[in-house]
């Protein structure tokens, strides 16, 4: 199946278990892989014919920073969600969120969450 790639996609929001983490914020890192058949747009160079990946980052803006959530599980699966609801010719999703400034007492480079979901 062909893949449509978005890499270290920077998203400042509000997420967290620690009310510090709600209050001032921090930058999640998504990485998402959507699974789509782009036959047609590798014929047609429409890009009608495929999902565009600007519209799906302004998805993943929108609902990754409309609402303040604990668990970095549950920042993924809104993401996948959304796009899954938004994107029909996406059958299934991937995504890494790291969040590399975790307020922790340790030298790491982030520690995240990957998911998986499909139709």
């Amino acid at each position: 199946m062909d893949k449509i790639l978005i890499r270290d996609l920077k998203i400042f929001a509000y997420h967290g278990v620690n009310e510090e983490e709600k209050i001032n914020g921090q930058n999640f890192v998504f990485d998402i892989d959507l699974f789509v058949n782009m036959t047609k747009a590798c014929y047609s160079d429409d890009v009608n014919d495929t999902v565009s990946y600007a519209k799906v980052i302004k998805t993943v803006t929108k609902v990754v920073t409309e609402k303040k959530y604990n668990l970095l599980e549950k920042v993924a699966q809104i993401t996948a969600d959304a796009i899954l609801e938004e994107y029909s010719d996406v059958s299934n999703v991937k995504i890494t969120l790291k969040k590399p400034e975790a307020p922790m007492k340790a030298d790491f480079s982030y520690v995240g969450v990957k998911i998986e979901r499909e139709r």
